[in-house]
């Protein structure tokens, strides 16, 4: 689940979720966007959800690959993170953390 001394945050980061090739059709990312927005409704009070997608240019993409939902509470964001690591989409295993709030905050999604 999350990183050892990793401190919860309001902000979920999952990995293992989606691939470039299905970011960068519209229709797919479209698709993608509104199921993950579905499934972390199921947890608590879903405020953000980011999904960087792939840079038309074909440049390297800060946190391409990984989903980030925000909730209105903590409390809400570690019953996601608990809910969603390990369940299968796509045919994946999802691996779900707490992301920093801050980095989150200045659009670092490298962490």
């Amino acid at each position: 689940m999350d990183q050892p001394g990793a401190l919860a945050t309001t902000v979920v980061c999952l990995t293992q979720v989606v691939s470039e090739d299905e970011l960068k059709d519209d229709g797919e990312y479209e698709d993608i966007l509104e199921d993950m927005r579905q499934e972390g409704r199921k947890f608590g009070n879903l405020v953000n959800l980011v999904i960087p997608r792939p840079r038309p240019d074909g440049e390297p993409s800060p946190g391409v690959g990984k989903v980030f939902m925000v909730y209105a509470d903590v409390e809400d964001s570690a019953k996601a993170c608990t809910g969603l690591s390990g369940r299968k989409f796509a045919g994946n295993i999802v691996q779900a953390g707490f992301y920093p709030e801050n980095k989150f905050a200045q659009g670092d999604y490298e962490g």
